[in-house]
Formats: C-alpha cells, structure tokens, sequence
C-alpha cells in the first residue's frame, strides 16, 4: 500500500508544504547564483527516473562554464563559485528538486539519480536502483553520500528498494537533516563532486 499509492501522496503533500516554507530562501538563492553564474542560476540535465524513463532534472547551479583556451571545461574545483560552494554545502542546490518531486519525476526518498550515460554499465543488481522513483536523499546519501565509492553506494541503493517502507523514509529523512547540519559527505576522497562511474570492474 505504502509502495504503491501512500508514498506518492506524502510525497506531492509534503514536497508542497516544503518548496512553499523554502520559497524566500529559493528567490534570495536564485538571485545570488544569477550574479556570480553570468544570468543562470539554474541547471537542467536529462536523468532517468523508475524504470529507467527519463526526465528533466532541476537543480540550482553551483558550477560556472568557465573553459581553457581549447574550449574544455575547466575541473569541477576550478569552476565551483563561492557562492556555489556555500550552497553545496547547505544543500540548497537541491531545493528545486521538490519540484521534481510535485510533479512525480521524484521522490522524496530512493536511490539518487545518476547520469544517462551510466544505465548500461549496470549489472543485473545494480540496476534494481531504478524499481523506484529516485529520490532527492536515500540511504546511499546518509551513510556516506559522495565519500563511499560506487560499488558501496550502489549497493545501498538496493538494500533501500529491497527494504522500502514509511518508517524506514522517515529515518533517512531526519538523518538527511542531521546531515545538512553536520555537512559530512559532501566530497569524495579526491573531487569535489563524485568521480564518474566507468563500469563495473
């Protein structure tokens, strides 16, 4: 029941109740990034969603375009803005997700969603990540979020659409909370973000 119907409607209630309380915090932000990002505050990349159908995500940009003198981007550390930063380490970047999440691309809890380009490095397992609508945290997120490798992550992953039930939502809520406040996991080990993933090894 929980799976099927409940959680769609705490998640569409709660998302609303959320981006509504947030919406002062998400103008003063989306001020703040168009100074500092040349006009964009914004950032929008196809993901996929449950079953694999993909949809737009919608995330604050905390990244400028910044590019060497061939034209490639410049690394993540060399492009991350102050005030970028600082929104990372909030997680305020996440804040328009919860309009992912009215609409029903998302959930508020469930494995993250990664890039396109990663589904047909999946093996069998893996690939159960996708059973559920991807979440804005997860189990994934609140123990270790970018500083566990791959493998650990993906396997979280499972475990939650394995064991996925109200209670357990709850308990990654307010350990995501805890998790802001202590800002633990933000990086990996050697990037400011996480590495891609290249395949199972």
């Amino acid at each position: 029941m929980y799976k099927s119907f409940t959680k769609r409607l705490f998640d569409f209630l709660a998302a609303l109740a959320a981006f509504l309380l947030l919406f002062p915090l998400f103008l003063l932000t989306t001020i703040l990034l168009a100074i500092v990002n040349d006009g964009k505050p914004f950032f929008f990349q196809t993901r996929p969603g449950r079953n694999g159908r993909l949809f737009k995500i919608f995330k604050f940009k905390t990244m400028n375009d910044k590019r060497d003198s061939e034209g490639n981007l410049l690394p993540d550390a060399d492009r991350l803005t102050v005030v970028g930063e600082l929104v990372r380490k909030l997680s305020l970047d996440e804040i328009p997700q919860l309009l992912n999440v009215i609409k029903g691309d998302m959930s508020l809890v469930g494995p993250r969603p990664l890039l396109v380009e990663y589904l047909p490095l999946y093996n069998e397992r893996q690939a159960m990540r996708h059973n559920v609508r991807p979440g804005i945290t997860g189990w994934a997120q609140v123990n270790g979020r970018n500083a566990i490798d791959w493998q650990t992550k993906f396997e979280l992953d499972v475990w939650y659409v394995e064991h996925l039930d109200f209670w357990l939502d709850i308990k990654i809520l307010f350990l995501t909370m805890k998790k802001v406040f202590v800002r633990e996991g933000i990086s990996s080990v050697s990037s400011v973000t996480m590495e891609k993933f290249t395949g199972n090894q």
